[in-house]
């Protein structure tokens, strides 16, 4: 089989924070697959950058009292220290803050110049008089210009749900001074991304270039209507790249930020004499992108769009998981689950957490749950009882004679775990982790299984039967290597451990197939201990930051405020508290969805109607007739997520079909308020 030629990355970190177990699903992911191409024999590199551009930085290095030189340079350290420690290997890592990355900024830029995508345009933004500097929409907050409801950022309300730009707050002011931004206008240069609209349909759509849902989410989200304009320019002042052809602008951090990519190979090249235009301008090179799906617009549209123009490879395949949860709820600091790397790595193995993720991680979107009492019970039960037990069972008996000079018989074990390489091989390929950690475990459950039917501690104590006792350890610590060598991209820590303990470093995926025989076994020392819970809670506890809402512990707590909200019994006059019960069956035949409202128009000759079309993410569109008219005007619900009845049997109405229903609350139909739901919800997802 010819050897594939990989190139991988992973998002690139932004340089104003620290790494934190939210990140490190990305990193464990691909540092997992990449591990996995290179013991198939593939060539396969990893790189990777820091994000170091933006307001954000140069804010910062303002409030402390350095450059943005000087903190990106800190923050680089920090964050190599902490991949460090969870055995992330990249064969490179750059900063977007280098000269092979202005670089290649100049040279897709140029293509983007003479294929005639740049067109300039006046934007009226929010201005910061102290800090002079624009205002990016999250550092604005206001009161909500549809519902009223105070403390909003600059681009949606959670409240209502509403979005809006961060000129519509009312009474905005900046996070950064506090001051009351001003109106002004500036110069942005934009990419006209629409006009390449059909190729990235049908690079999107076609190919296996991403997963389906993303394709879909793609297609009935973005490419069902006219691509925006992309601004792809800030005002000075800002820390980045000037624009060579536009002075006092500079490049926005989501331009060259996915350059990064090209300017950390570019980097690695001038290390190792190779050229850059085998990776980043030939057919024969695989470009595999790992990245979270908050960031999915820009590297499945923006960015193709951008290296198609420039004449550049187009990535293989775009990987995208989903966030991290920790006991089934968003990471917190009040609660301690917003954990720094190196917190975690002062109480726990890092090897736990990597092989915890691979035991969650699928090919799909699925978010991942970091759930305390599991992690224990997982680490312990597969690592500890199950993959390490065979070797702290068995080794120590044979620590003076070694494995035996010919493999004895065995049942056929290795022979078909053996069997079982090319679908652990397929699993890792398509990032179906879970599904290979699955069959794994399976075959240390058989092995232990061998090992409770031969118990070699019982054979130790008679000296007629040691020829009997180095044959079930030698098939035994095989059937271990075995396992182990699979577990190797999860685990390399292990596989190191593994190779001194057999005297036989684990170097590629094929030694599986072959048992290792007469060879000395080193002495015996503890390759993994338990997982305590009382380490993990440790790690939550020194993870905590005070609340800003709690009652400081000086004071007596004082007694609940009355509900700001009109929420007593009268709020319900007229309306009975619980309808008619239903089952939990009953309850599920309901296909609750969110959707996103696409285009709402009033409907002639009908008094309470407007006519709304819905996204489904990638579900296409429906057509939707409600009774809303006396509460909302249809311009204010373009854009805005609603709840949505899917499976509601088509009704024909005179005016037309309707093709589901959108959820609302009232009272007594007289007041309609249209469901929305919480921000980060996609049209296309199921309401539970």
């Amino acid at each position: 089989m010819t050897a594939r030629r990989i190139l991988v990355t992973s998002a690139l970190p932004y340089a104003n924070g620290h790494i934190h177990l939210g990140h490190l699903v990305e990193y464990i992911q691909t540092d997992i697959w990449v591990r996995f191409q290179k013991a198939r024999g593939n060539r396969c590199i990893y790189l990777c950058a820091d994000d170091t551009h933006g307001t954000a930085i140069m804010i910062r290095a303002r409030q402390e009292g350095r450059s943005e030189e000087a903190l990106i340079s800190a923050m680089r350290e920090s964050h190599l220290q902490d991949f460090g420690g969870f055995d992330i290997g990249f064969d490179n890592y750059g900063s977007t803050h280098s000269s092979q990355t202005r670089q290649f900024c100049h040279e897709i830029w140029k293509s983007l110049r003479a294929a005639g995508l740049i067109v300039e345009h006046d934007v009226t933004q929010l201005f910061d008089p102290v800090q002079n500097t624009f205002l990016a929409d999250r550092f604005v907050k206001g009161t909500c210009p549809k519902c009223g409801s105070a403390d909003q950022y600059g681009d949606n309300c959670e409240k209502c749900g509403s979005t809006y730009t961060p000129a519509d707050l009312i009474n905005p002011v900046s996070t950064l001074s506090g001051a009351t931004p001003e109106l002004r206008t500036a110069k942005h240069l934009f990419v006209e991304i629409e006009r390449l609209h059909d190729w990235l349909t049908e690079w999107t759509q076609s190919g296996g270039h991403l997963q389906e849902e993303v394709a879909n989410y793609l297609k009935g989200h973005f490419l069902v209507e006219p691509l925006r304009n992309w601004d792809v320019s800030r005002p000075a002042p800002y820390f980045g790249f000037e624009i060579p052809d536009s002075p006092g602008n500079y490049w926005y951090v989501w331009f060259d930020a996915p350059i990064g990519y090209i300017g950390s190979t570019a980097e690695w090249c001038e290390r190792h004499g190779e050229s850059i235009d085998d990776w980043w301008k030939s057919s024969s090179t695989e470009i595999h992108h790992f990245i979270g799906k908050d960031i999915t617009y820009f590297h499945t549209l923006f960015w193709p769009a951008m290296l198609k123009t420039a004449g550049l490879t187009l990535p293989e395949k775009v990987h995208i998981h989903g966030f991290l949860t920790v006991d089934g709820e968003k990471m917190s600091k009040s609660r301690g689950t917003f954990v720094q790397a190196a917190t975690y790595l002062k109480h726990l193995d890092p090897s736990y957490l990597r092989y915890y993720y691979a035991s969650k991680l699928g090919s799909r979107l699925d978010d991942l749950d970091l759930n305390v009492e599991e992690f224990v019970n997982k680490v312990n039960s597969d690592l500890v009882g199950k993959v390490v037990n065979l070797a702290s069972r068995t080794a120590r008996f044979i620590e003076s004679v070694g494995l035996s000079a010919e493999y004895p018989q065995d049942g056929g074990l290795f022979a078909a775990a053996a069997g079982q390489s090319e679908a652990i091989a397929a699993a890792y390929e398509a990032c179906d982790y879970n599904g290979a950690m699955r069959i794994v475990m399976s075959l240390a459950d058989r092995a232990n299984q061998y090992v409770e039917q031969t118990a070699p501690w019982t054979l130790k104590k008679d000296p007629a039967k040691a020829a009997e006792l180095q044959a079930a350890c030698s098939v035994t610590l095989n059937l271990f290597r075995q396992i182990v060598i699979y577990l190797s991209p999860v685990l390399p820590r292990l596989a190191k451990q593994v190779g001194e303990l057999l005297q036989k470093p684990i170097t590629h995926w094929d030694e599986a197939q072959t048992p290792l025989v007469g060879t000395r076994v080193s002495k015996f020392e503890h390759l993994m201990k338990r997982v305590e819970l009382a380490q993990v809670q440790a790690m939550i506890e020194e993870g905590k930051q005070p609340s800003p809402e709690a009652t400081p512990a000086t004071e007596p707590a004082a007694a609940a405020p009355a509900s700001p909200w009109n929420d007593g019994p009268e709020a319900l006059a007229h309306e009975p508290l619980v309808a008619e019960y239903c089952t939990i069956d009953d309850f599920t035949k309901v296909d609750l969805r969110v959707a996103r409202v696409l285009a709402a128009n009033a409907v002639v000759g009908a008094d309470k109607l407007l006519q709304l079309t819905l996204s489904m993410g990638g579900e296409g569109t429906r057509n939707v007739f409600a009774g809303i008219k006396s509460a909302y005007n249809p311009e204010d619900l373009v854009g805005r997520l609603v709840i949505f009845c899917a499976n509601l049997a088509p009704r024909k109405m005179k005016f037309g079909v309707s093709e589901g229903m959108v959820m609302a609350a009232g009272v007594g139909g007289q007041e309609v308020y249209l469901l929305s739901p919480d921000s980060g919800a996609k049209p296309g997802q199921r309401v539970h």
